[in-house]
């Protein structure tokens, strides 16, 4: 029947009992799966992660400064990364670093929520906030 049309014959699903298959041109038929492929993949969301490194003795003006900028990474759709590096000595005070990051959590409260609480890896603490969801 394919040949008389001019047409190919193609295997959809050969699991099937019997196996389903479907006369049509082949060319278009792959041309149609891939046209199909790239708009499931324009719809899904690509995750963003933005950085925000402090000091753990950040002065309080350059704390405003950063948080306004993670207000705004957030409500572009982002997540954001807070980040304590500790240089030299500077480690022996470990909980000022976390009270930076509470109070910074604190700031993003009502833009995002915490999904990773502060947490020491080396000479760096970081958390992590995403933001909420319907906030685009």
């Amino acid at each position: 029947m394919a040949q008389e049309q001019g047409l190919d014959l193609v295997e959809i699903s050969p699991n099937a009992d019997p196996p389903v298959c479907k006369v049509v041109d082949y060319s278009k038929f792959k041309y149609e799966q891939k046209k199909k492929q790239k708009e499931i993949k324009a719809k899904t969301q690509k995750v963003v992660l933005k950085e925000i490194r402090f000091g753990p003795n950040t002065d309080e003006h350059d704390f405003n400064f950063k948080l306004k900028h993670a207000i705004n990474f957030l409500q572009e759709g982002s997540k954001v990364k807070a980040t304590v590096t500790f240089f030299g000595r500077s480690i022996v005070y470990k909980e000022r670093g976390e009270i930076l990051l509470l109070k910074f959590a604190q700031g993003l409260e009502e833009h995002g929520k915490v999904e990773q609480l502060p947490k020491l890896e080396g000479k760096r603490m970081s958390m992590l906030v995403m933001p909420k969801a319907g906030k685009k």
